[in-house]
């Protein structure tokens, strides 16, 4: 696995269940759970500002 300098989101503050976000070599974004830093979501920065755009938005709905 590559090498990359994650960094936690600031949403996060001191939990250690978090979410991290680092660029790859031609920087796209990789994405990962801190409890689970071996499972690596790569996606393009169009799908990234999209996923973004959606949690903002308030989805996924609560689930009831």
């Amino acid at each position: 696995m590559p090498d990359y300098l994650w960094q936690k989101s600031t949403y996060c503050g001191e939990a250690s269940n978090c979410l991290n976000i680092a660029a790859s070599g031609d920087g796209s974004p990789r994405l990962r759970e801190s409890d689970t830093p071996d499972v690596v979501l790569a996606l393009g920065a169009h799908s990234l500002g999209a996923l973004l755009r959606a949690i903002k938005s308030g989805w996924p709905p609560p689930v009831r």
